[in-house]
């Protein structure tokens, strides 16, 4: 199963951090938030991943394509004919990370539909590659096998700013973008689609956002389910924000860190 991460957006509000890198490339603990969230998927044994990139997206390639001599001791014999040995290894054996190019300026609808041909037309995960939760995934794909709906999404119960979900039982009623105020669960992201859901539901429109017509279309034929989050979970949209995920990595105290 993919594991699709939007690694697109500018991250404005982090201007201090994304002049020069994309925010899913911000690190927490001297390694990118995306690294993170990966790590996450793979603990739960989902280790192939489409990262969607527009905003400076070659960092991120650049990241993944110098991976092995980044992350291992490497001997090189120069020559005409160089080689580079790389020693030790990493806890990141066997990841497969495609690197997408989505567009500068799309958005997150237009970005998974211009991703989608790497999905292999089979359910995939999706998620924002700019917050962090202690989600067990495991026990997210059981939920979204058990209900037989083209979409699932992780509800949280963070401060208001993010699309609010209206709720009857474990149905999405509705899909609210972004409400000024929220008492209930909120879009966490960490969502798991059928592949009906870019054949329906998405196009090209480099200004279709996920959060928008998408999912409020699919909340309203009944086919958006959600799966409550009680744990933790925390997006990095500012200084604030990230500092509060720093000081709990640096403490040893990091909820999401459930890898060995």
């Amino acid at each position: 199963m993919k594991v699709v991460i939007l690694c697109g957006g500018q991250g404005t509000r982090l201007r201090e951090e994304t002049e020069v890198r994309p925010k899913p490339m911000v690190e927490i603990g001297g390694r990118p938030i995306l690294w993170h969230i990966m790590k996450l998927y793979a603990h739960y044994g989902l280790n192939e991943f489409v990262l969607c990139l527009g905003y400076k997206g070659h960092v991120i390639k650049d990241f993944f394509v110098n991976y092995e001599a980044r992350m291992n001791d490497c001997t090189v014999r120069l020559g005409k004919r160089p080689v580079v040995d790389f020693h030790h290894g990493h806890g990141e054996d066997g990841w497969t990370v495609t690197l997408a190019e989505t567009g500068e300026s799309a958005m997150t609808g237009a970005r998974v539909h211009r991703a989608s041909r790497y999905f292999d037309g089979e359910t995939f995960c999706l998620t924002y590659g700019d917050g962090l939760g202690d989600v067990r995934i495991e026990d997210l794909l059981k939920f979204h096998r058990s209900h037989g709906k083209i979409g699932t999404v992780t509800g949280v119960r963070p401060p208001g700013r993010f699309g609010e979900l209206h709720i009857a039982g474990q149905q999405v009623a509705s899909f609210a973008e972004k409400p000024q105020v929220t008492e209930g669960f909120i879009n966490g992201g960490f969502f798991v689609f059928e592949p009906e859901f870019v054949e329906k539901y998405l196009d090209d429109r480099e200004d279709l956002t996920l959060e928008s017509e998408p999912l409020q279309r699919l909340a309203a034929d009944g086919e958006l389910m959600v799966c409550p989050h009680n744990g933790f979970w925390q997006p990095m949209d500012t200084y604030r924000e990230w500092k509060l995920l720093e000081d709990l990595w640096q403490s040893g105290d990091a909820p999401w860190k459930v890898w060995d």
